[in-house]
């Protein structure tokens, strides 16, 4: 796969992404995922000269990358878009009563893909999103999420994007942990939860083994 020299990598989604960016500054890349990956490109590729851009605003659905996908993605002229939504899509739904269904989450999904690869050459990376089952409420999430889930694995079928699979390596790790160790609130990932996201993130873009 590989990064060339000056690549421009966006990531971009909600909350998760964001991480406490500093919005006044355009270089700011937050205290979570995306600071560690770009932190691991910059030690492991120093001569590519990467450019990393965190774009992710808290609270953000699919909709709402949609309003924003020119501004914060396409007017960056990006090599590499990380693309990581979803959780917030599920839950509204359980706190506010707003419902975003699986085929329009799918519909507005689709259009972000479009929109980039009608714009760009750029390497699309899909994060899928992950809910854990703490506290015991979010276990009801399942119905919702799953059916986003299979969506953005789909959608990375069929467009040739690299997939990380963060639900079943969530999981998976709370077989080693209890849940909470990774997202005290089955959603936010603890630092070590971001480290994981990290690791994943890179090791599907091969640039870790």
């Amino acid at each position: 796969m590989g990064f060339k020299d000056n690549d421009v990598i966006v990531f971009i989604g909600d909350s998760i992404t964001d991480c406490g960016r500093d919005y006044n500054d355009a270089g700011s890349l937050g205290s979570g995922y995306a600071l560690m990956a770009a932190a691991r490109l910059g030690l492991q590729y120093p001569e590519k000269k990467l450019t990393v851009f965190n774009r992710g605003i808290n609270g953000n659905r699919v909709t709402d990358l949609q309003r924003r996908w020119d501004k914060d993605c396409l007017e960056l002229k990006p090599d590499w878009v990380s693309i990581y939504i979803g959780i917030n899509d599920t839950w509204r739904w359980y706190d506010s009563g707003f419902e975003t269904t699986a085929a329009e989450f799918e519909s507005a999904y689709r259009d972000l893909i479009e929109r980039t690869k009608g714009a760009t050459d750029a390497r699309l990376v899909l994060v899928e999103p992950f809910v854990l089952p703490v506290p015991e409420d979010r276990k009801g999430w399942r119905t919702d999420l799953d059916p986003k889930i299979h969506v953005v694995r789909s959608l990375a079928r069929e467009y040739g994007a690299v997939l990380v699979p963060l639900d079943g390596l969530f999981a998976a790790a709370s077989v080693k942990a209890e849940p909470a160790f990774w997202a005290g609130d089955g959603v936010h990932p603890s630092p070590a939860g971001h480290a994981l996201i990290a690791e994943a993130w890179l090791k599907a873009v091969e640039a870790v083994q």
